[in-house]
């Protein structure tokens, strides 16, 4: 299965639900999903003062292509801050995070499985 098709709309039409791992500081707003390939597109919310480490470093068996729309956020195994305009193109796999952010961030997350 693919994710449904849409005409534009907005997308301020979409609630807030709080992510997987439950902090209330770290929300999305999935705006397309394959119910059957548990991928997404989605925006991304962190609150001032979030911090995901409980969930700890982050693989997935899909793709994942991430542009920070506003703020910024730290790469807590990195050591290394991103910010709005920045851009990440994540294979299968590849580690990341936890992250962390004083200011929150607002990230567009495309994820999808190649074949």
């Amino acid at each position: 299965m693919a994710k449904p098709e849409f005409e534009f709309f907005p997308v301020t039409d979409i609630e807030w639900t709080v992510c997987p791992g439950d902090d209330p500081k770290i929300t999305e707003r999935i705006l397309a999903k394959d119910p059957e390939g548990n991928v997404a597109t989605r925006i991304l919310r962190y609150e001032p003062g979030a911090d995901s480490t409980p969930m700890g470093v982050q693989k997935h068996d899909f793709w994942e292509e991430v542009y920070i729309l506003e703020g910024s956020f730290t790469d807590l195994t990195l050591g290394e801050t991103f910010t709005a305009g920045m851009y990440a193109c994540r294979p299968p796999g590849m580690p990341h995070g936890p992250w962390s952010t004083d200011e929150g961030v607002v990230t567009f997350e495309v994820r999808y499985h190649s074949k």
